[in-house]
């Protein structure tokens, strides 16, 4: 009966916001506010304050329940402006392998002149830890979405709710936002390495280096020389790189669907998914071959985003 009544509130929400621009602003109608169960027993409490007060005709008593009523009036009024006007927008979603769990980055800005506390996010699968925020202030909150195959994952609905400032009071509002995240196909277990090519790639291994026109950059691996380091990707905050030049003949890898008789598109996926990691962690170029695309031997992560994501939207 649960599960049905919150499906039922869930159809009804979307029904009546429809999908929420990227950013959104929450407006006062968009902003649900119920007694916690700490609130309800406050409320009894004060229900029976009242009615010893009024038996005893103790106007002191009387006075103390009025004065813890408008208390929580007071706390219902902030509870919800806590949430009123705040500014929510889609962040950085990093992809992931089937399997992982998908972390949704989600911005949020407080506009208002005043601060607000004890703010967090939540869907059916995880919550983000509480955070607050000061005036004109912009922090970004993470929530965990599972992933069971590769494609593109979306994060249909979450909630952002605040218990500010006693925890009599929830105060939250449901937002259905255009969010997705790249889900690669989960690696098979190390197998047979796929049959190497020579290629001129820009000195992709630690053979021969040419020193001739610039490249690219790679992964630093021990035993470069600090000389060919990027200092200033690195000082930006990037990984730790090392600069590449072309004029060298290097052993690179084909990564071909054809050569991967007898499994089905799935595990031919997999094990494509597979290669380009190991061929990534060595540092080595490698080419993929799938039905429809092509991309030549090459290094680096860019590369390596590029054929991960062509497996992953894959459509065979």
């Amino acid at each position: 009966m649960r599960q049905w009544l919150q499906s039922r509130i869930r159809h009804w929400a979307r029904r009546r916001q429809g999908l929420d621009p990227d950013p959104v602003v929450l407006g006062t109608r968009r902003i649900y506010i119920l007694p916690t169960r700490m609130g309800v027993a406050y409320g009894l409490m004060l229900f029976a304050m009242l009615l010893g007060a009024m038996n005893y005709a103790n106007n002191l008593a009387l006075g103390l329940a009025f004065l813890l009523g408008a208390l929580a009036l007071v706390a219902m009024h902030h509870c919800h402006r806590n949430l009123a006007g705040l500014q929510l927008g889609g962040g950085v979603t990093q992809a992931v392998f089937a399997g992982q769990n998908a972390r949704f980055g989600i911005a949020l800005v407080n506009p208002a002149r005043v601060p607000r506390y004890d703010i967090s996010l939540a869907n059916d699968h995880s919550a983000s830890p509480t955070l607050s925020l000061d005036p004109d202030e912009r922090r970004v909150l993470e929530i965990e979405l599972p992933t069971e195959r590769r494609g593109r994952l979306s994060l249909e609905r979450f909630e952002v709710s605040t218990s500010y400032p006693f925890g009599l009071f929830r105060a939250w509002a449901i937002l259905h936002m255009d969010l997705h995240c790249l889900v690669y196909p989960r690696p098979s277990t190390s197998g047979i390495a796929p049959p190497p090519m020579e290629t001129d790639v820009g000195s992709a291994q630690h053979a021969r280096r040419g020193d001739d026109d610039f490249a690219g950059l790679r992964r630093f691996q021990p035993g470069d020389s600090t000389r060919h380091i990027a200092w200033r990707a690195y000082a930006r905050g990037q990984e730790l790189q090392v600069k590449q030049y072309a004029g060298t003949t290097v052993t690179s890898y084909l990564l071909d669907w054809d050569a991967l008789e007898g499994l089905d598109v799935e595990q031919r996926l997999s094990r494509l998914c597979r290669w380009i990691e190991d061929a990534y962690a060595a540092g080595r170029a490698f080419g993929l071959k799938i039905p429809g695309t092509t991309f030549e031997p090459n290094v680096g992560s860019a590369h390596r985003q590029r054929c991960l994501s062509a497996l992953a939207l894959f459509e065979g």
